[in-house]
C-alpha cells in the first residue's frame, strides 16, 4: 500500500534563506539566468558542465500521515510512505491545524529516519549505490567498514569522511534512529540486500 505523505517542517527553518538541493534537469547559463527573472535561484555545478535550479531542503519534523501508516501496517500491509522525501508542509497559523506546501526537498534519508524512529522499527535500512560505507572514500587509503557503534559514526562524520551530497545524509539518519531509540542500521546496495541481512556484507551501524 502506497501512502502520498506529507512531511511537517518548520517554516523558520534556515534551509529556507540558504536553498541548497539542486533540483531539474541541467541548463544552459541562459536558461538559468531566465529562471532567475521568475524567481529561481540557480547554482553552477563546473564539473559536470551546466547549471540546475536550487531549493530548501529543510529538516522533517513530523509525519503527518503517521496514524495511517500505523495503521495499515497493523493490519498486515507492507507500506512505502515518505517517497522521495515526502511533501513539504508548514503550519498555516498557530490558532489551527492547517497546513500549506512549501517549496522544498525535504532529504528522503532523514525523513525515512523519523518515520523508523515513529514506528518503532526493528532495522532501519538504506539502500544506496555502495555495498559498504568507507573510510578515505576514491582514494588510495579506501578503508571498507562491516561494522561500528554510533559514537564510531560520529567521528569519522566529524572527521569529514561522509560528504554531504553523497553518504553524509545517510550516516546523519541511522545516527537520529539510534539516537532515538533505534537498536540498529544497515547500509548496503539493493541486490546485495539478503546477504546484507545475512551478516555477510553491508556496513552495520549499531548504538554501542
Amino acid at each position: 500500500m502506497t501512502v502520498v505523505t506529507q512531511v511537517l517542517v518548520d517554516a523558520n527553518d534556515p534551509a529556507f534563506q540558504k536553498p541548497s538541493k539542486p533540483i531539474g534537469s541541467f541548463v544552459t547559463e541562459e536558461k538559468a539566468r531566465q529562471y532567475e527573472s521568475e524567481g529561481w535561484q540557480v547554482v553552477e555545478d563546473k564539473a559536470r558542465g551546466g547549471w540546475r535550479r536550487i531549493i530548501a531542503s529543510p529538516d522533517p519534523k513530523k509525519i503527518i500521515e503517521l496514524a495511517a501508516i500505523k495503521a495499515l501496517l497493523e493490519q498486515g500491509f507492507v507500506v512505502i510512505a515518505v517517497g522521495g522525501g515526502g511533501i513539504p508542509v508548514v503550519e498555516d497559523s498557530a490558532e489551527n491545524d492547517d497546513l500549506r506546501g512549501r517549496p522544498a526537498v525535504i532529504d528522503k534519508d532523514l525523513a525515512t529516519s523519523l518515520l523508523a524512529c515513529d514506528i518503532g522499527a526493528d532495522l532501519f535500512l538504506i539502500s544506496t549505490d555502495v555495498e559498504k560505507v568507507a573510510l578515505h572514500f576514491n582514494t588510495p587509503d579506501q578503508r571498507w567498514l562491516d561494522r561500528m557503534t554510533a559514537a564510531e559514526a560520529r567521528t569519522y562524520q566529524a572527521g569529514g569522511h561522509f560528504g554531504a551530497g553523497s553518504m553524509g545524509p545517510k550516516i546523519e539518519a541511522v545516527l537520529r534512529f539510534l539516537e532515538n531509540g533505534g537498536e540498529q542500521g544497515l547500509i548496503t546496495t539493493p541486490e546485495n540486500i539478503r546477504r546484507a541481512l545475512d551478516g555477510k556484507t553491508g556496513t552495520w551501524i549499531v548504538r554501542a
